[in-house]
């Protein structure tokens, strides 16, 4: 399996980056799926700038709904006319953001809501033998802190992220786990995920929602000295962040988890046979 950022928060490679996520994925049997679309068509341009043929992507993946995950939808939809995309039932309701000068919404556009391609997901939706898209996670372990500004489907409600929805591929061995922004908590997505699939984790990719915490800068680290830690425990995993984990706080995370950890950048592309850990 294949993972190519095309749309980080940074980039080290001279590609444009923005504020969001887009990976392409491709399988070992050739299939391609698209997990999310990053904010608008930047993901696209990025793609031929790397050789990646999105009209060829067999399936789309978004994995909640906010609009730098889902933004690009549109532009998906006009270059690609064959592939499904696989959204929450509840992606499409109305979300927002405590920004300083008040709340601002960080929804999808509700004009693309009746596509026809849009397949719309419950708690579980199994693509095939060898796909699963999940939502509904439960458990409060070391749930991400900068939750508490985030909002929906109303302005007086706290999100509880039941539009959010995380993809298992399982592959010669390999059970791997993507999650676009772990709101959840990436350790309750983890527990989820071993359940439905019958097997540990051999890799993750997964934004982990560490920025924004509001927590003073001891109680930062130390939520996630004890992720990293927590982390640890699933032996044998390997694991690639970005995005909403922040550049300093994969720093605390990279002191303690050594070489189980890496960011993964705009641009770059990450083969899983290279990194098949063993426990």
């Amino acid at each position: 399996m294949k993972v190519t950022s095309l749309i980080e928060n940074t980039s080290r490679t001279g590609l444009p980056a923005e504020h969001g996520l887009s990976l392409h994925i491709r399988l070992d049997n050739g299939r391609q799926i698209l997990f999310d679309m990053g904010q608008g068509s930047l993901f696209a341009e990025n793609a031929a700038r790397l050789d990646v043929d999105l009209t060829t992507v067999d399936a789309a993946v978004l994995s909640h709904g906010h609009y730098d995950h889902g933004g690009g939808l549109r532009t998906f939809i006009g270059l690609n006319g064959k592939a499904k995309i696989y959204v929450n039932r509840h992606a499409f309701e109305p979300h927002y953001s405590l920004r300083e000068n008040g709340l601002k919404y960080i929804g999808l556009d509700p004009e693309l809501k009746t596509c026809s391609r849009l397949v719309y997901c419950g708690d579980e939706t199994r693509i095939g033998n060898d796909l699963i898209l999940f939502s509904g996670v439960k458990g409060c372990c070391l749930k991400p802190a900068g939750n508490r500004l985030l909002f929906g489907p109303t302005k007086e409600m706290n999100d509880d992220f039941c539009h959010e929805q995380n993809l298992i591929i399982q592959e010669n061995n390999r059970t791997v786990l993507f999650a676009g922004c772990a709101h959840t908590g990436i350790l309750n997505i983890m527990q989820r995920a071993e359940e439905l699939a019958g097997h540990p984790l051999t890799h993750v990719f997964a934004g982990m929602h560490l920025t924004k915490s509001g927590l003073v800068e001891e109680q930062e680290k130390a939520f996630i000295r004890s992720l990293a830690g927590k982390l640890l425990e699933h032996g044998g995993c390997r694991y690639f962040t970005m995005h909403c984990t922040g550049l300093p706080q994969y720093g605390i995370l990279k002191e303690i988890m050594g070489d189980t950890v890496s960011y993964m950048s705009c641009g770059e592309k990450v083969e899983t046979s290279s990194f098949l850990a063993t426990v």
